[in-house]
């Protein structure tokens, strides 16, 4: 069986190649960094640079595949300097995603499964987890555009008969991982105190490697028509559970101390940083039982195994940073 990976060159992209590979699947991958591709040394593995706004490249990509695994896309961006963000994120994230279902549909591909986010049910709401059941209520261009970018493969699915699924995962961390999550840890790494003891919010995440799995699990169950699925490791956790868990996997103290959350968001607010301390300091819950039941799928990595594996990548990384500024 042939898949095709859009996106193979991300965060996400660069561990689900491997994990398609050892599941027994030909991959074929596109991706912008042609200057670092994945490499592996497999004959069942192809890379091919592609452009997101090339359309005419999609046909001859999706020629040949049995599915394929849409993950490019203009992601979440905390700080856009963009003087249209919905325009960029629609160009980046709908206008692609139309134009890939489209040719996949025409070149009779047996499945489409998009990488959407939970942030097309919207920000939280509180102590109750989302699910498949809820209405979309995003709040912000990204989220749109990803709900956008679903509702045009319905409508390829609907016309052309494309089998698509959908799966909305929570923040995916790992090894590689960048924004909020690596910083966290690097400030652990450093020893810092942090004022989040009384952040007792509940959060979902998602390992990377539970991510691949569910990728997997869902390819080998085939779609009829459309489905959506919201995925997490099935463990919450507030912040300050969170940063005790990264300190353990960092062997370092959790240096945490009490600090009125009001004054936190005031503080964050003043400095320009509302959207990042929003997202440590207020509940995100997201159902995952309809995929394990209906993909058969379990996490095969719990959430203390997810924090070592990417507190090792960080202490790697740190140390490689650091002999490369001895040598220079």
């Amino acid at each position: 069986m042939k898949v095709l990976v859009t996106g193979a060159t991300g965060f996400a992209g660069r561990a689900l190649v491997p994990a398609l590979l050892a599941a027994g699947w030909d991959v074929r991958a596109t991706g912008r960094n042609a200057a670092n591709p994945p490499q592996f040394d497999s004959p069942t593995f192809n890379f091919v640079p592609a452009d997101l706004a090339k359309f005419n490249e999609w046909p001859a990509l999706v020629e040949g595949m049995d599915a394929v695994v849409h993950l490019a896309a203009r992601a979440h961006v905390m700080h856009d300097s963009s003087t249209n963000p919905l325009a960029a994120f629609r160009s980046a994230n709908v206008i692609p995603t139309t134009q890939l279902a489209r040719a996949a549909a025409r070149a009779g591909v047996g499945q489409f499964l998009y990488i959407s986010s939970i942030k097309v049910n919207g920000e939280g709401k509180g102590e109750s987890p989302y699910s498949e059941a809820d209405a979309p209520e995003p709040e912000d261009a990204y989220g749109l555009s990803k709900l956008e970018a679903e509702r045009a493969l319905r409508l390829q699915s609907a016309e052309h008969g494309l089998p698509a699924t959908i799966l909305r995962p929570p923040l995916i961390y790992g090894p590689g991982v960048k924004g909020n999550f690596r910083r966290l840890l690097l400030l652990l790494k450093r020893g810092l105190p942090l004022p989040f003891a009384n952040a007792h919010n509940r959060r979902s995440l998602l390992f990377v490697g539970n991510f691949c799995s569910a990728v997997v699990a869902a390819l080998e169950r085939p779609a009829r028509g459309e489905r959506v699925y919201l995925l997490s490791d099935g463990e919450d956790v507030s912040v300050a559970d969170l940063i005790g868990r990264m300190a353990r996997a960092l062997g370092r103290p959790a240096r945490l101390f009490p600090f009125p959350v009001s004054a936190l968001r005031w503080g964050a607010a003043a400095l320009g940083l509302k959207g990042e301390l929003r997202r440590l300091t207020e509940s995100i819950l997201v159902d995952s039982s309809r995929a394990r039941r209906e993909l058969q799928w379990s996490a095969p990595y719990s959430l203390n195994e997810g924090l070592a594996a990417t507190a090792a990548w960080v202490q790697a990384d740190a140390a490689a940073d650091a002999h490369g500024r001895m040598a220079r």
